[in-house]
């Protein structure tokens, strides 16, 4: 049975007519009563102020070693001072630490680069000094420590057959071939979470020749199209060029470095289909139904490309706290909403964050468990923008 919506495209397999219609049911429910409120009061979210990120001279550094273990189940525990050092004021020298980057190469060489940020007063005061959550986090009591991927019923879907496979948004999600996901977001570069090419101390040992993956499906690589729904989507890997990981998530403690939980790859030749644009994350607020969205290759669902959404459960100021359901290898999925684009006038899905994996939070000795996504912050779009394009002067607004 397959179900088109205003928001995204599903693909339900192996229901029964009467599951399949109380599903319906829930999720238009769910899903076109606040599309449609929102459409019929769009917001007006004001213009971004992006600050400008100005590159030194990349210094070579010794080659990596290649050493470090994949972590596709990448969990982090948070505090109460964790939770809130938003409200504590950042220099902006060690915000600039933490903005230079290392690029690997592909004969293994890697780079350096440091860089100076520029912005206004008025930037420096906002977002230099990380704004404070919009909300306090809600503690539920205490409950004993078993971590959940899968919250409550599963509510992730197998995105299949030729159509969807390759329809936007879903044809924007690739695999990694250390066992992650990515997302396009140019012609030639797919943005994934560093932890799936870098622990912290040393690149993982499948980003030596690390590749990237575009799903095919069975009738499109010569399967005949009546047999197909027995047959796999085929796998077509394209090597990377370059790997770009913030300097914030080389050696730094984990639960400050998850704030830092993003890469960016550079393919060898470029690709020719659609991407997604990246934006500054809003607030939970201004996303259409309080909903994010994220397609990815869960290590339990091999071979299928699989698609979730849920409501924003919190939000601090570099992380995005939520109850999708997920399972190890969705690391590094595009974590994308519907905003209203000013300019446009209507509704676009972007990538707001990347999906990192699991958090423990801590407050007042109640702790409670979440999976987390990275937020797109200024200072974070300003750095992946320069990434892109190469070309600071591209990068001054979203």
């Amino acid at each position: 049975m397959i179900v088109r919506d205003s928001f995204d495209v599903f693909s339900f397999t192996m229901m029964t007519p009467r599951e399949s219609s109380l599903l319906l049911t829930h999720l238009l429910l769910q899903l076109l009563l606040p599309l449609t409120l929102s459409l019929l009061h769009p917001p007006h979210p004001p213009a971004v102020h992006v600050p400008t990120l100005i590159p030194h001279a990349p210094m070579p550094l010794i080659r990596s070693r290649f050493s470090a273990q994949t972590q596709l189940d990448f969990t982090t525990h948070c505090n109460s001072s964790c939770f809130h050092r938003g409200e504590q004021e950042a220099q902006k020298e060690q915000l600039s630490d933490k903005l230079a980057f290392e690029t690997l190469y592909a004969d293994g060489s890697r780079t350096l680069t440091t860089v100076n940020v520029e912005g206004d007063e008025e930037f420096e005061e906002d977002h230099f000094a990380h704004p404070s959550p919009k909300r306090g986090p809600r503690v539920m009591p205490r409950h004993k420590r078993v971590r959940r991927q899968i919250y409550g019923a599963d509510g992730r879907f197998n995105i299949q057959g030729d159509n969807f496979l390759l329809d936007y948004p879903f044809s924007t999600a690739v695999r990694i071939s250390t066992g992650c996901t990515g997302v396009l977001v140019s012609q030639q570069h797919v943005l994934t979470a560093a932890h799936c090419v870098h622990d912290g101390k040393d690149y993982v040992k499948g980003a030596r020749k690390l590749r990237v993956g575009f799903l095919i499906p069975p009738s499109i690589n010569g399967t005949k199209v009546g047999l197909t729904s027995s047959k796999k989507p085929l796998v077509r890997w394209v090597r990377v060029k370059r790997t770009r990981v913030p300097k914030g998530w080389i050696q730094g403690p984990q639960e400050v470095s998850m704030d830092f939980d993003y890469a960016l790859l550079e393919l060898r030749w470029p690709h020719r289909r659609p991407f997604m644009r990246l934006s500054v994350a809003p607030s939970s607020d201004d996303l259409a139904g309080n909903r994010i969205h994220f397609s990815g290759f869960d290590s339990d669902r091999s071979g299928e490309l699989v698609y979730r959404f849920c409501p924003v459960e919190e939000e601090s100021s570099d992380l995005i706290y939520q109850h999708c359901d997920a399972r190890p290898g969705a690391s590094g999925s595009g974590v994308y909403g519907r905003m209203w684009d000013n300019s446009l006038e209507r509704w676009e899905r972007k990538v707001i964050g990347i999906f990192s994996g699991h958090q423990w939070l801590e407050i007042d000795g109640e702790n409670r468990d979440y999976n987390v996504a990275v937020r797109i912050t200024p200072l974070k779009f300003a750095q992946i923008c320069y990434w892109v394009h190469g070309n600071r002067l591209d990068c001054v607004q979203d």
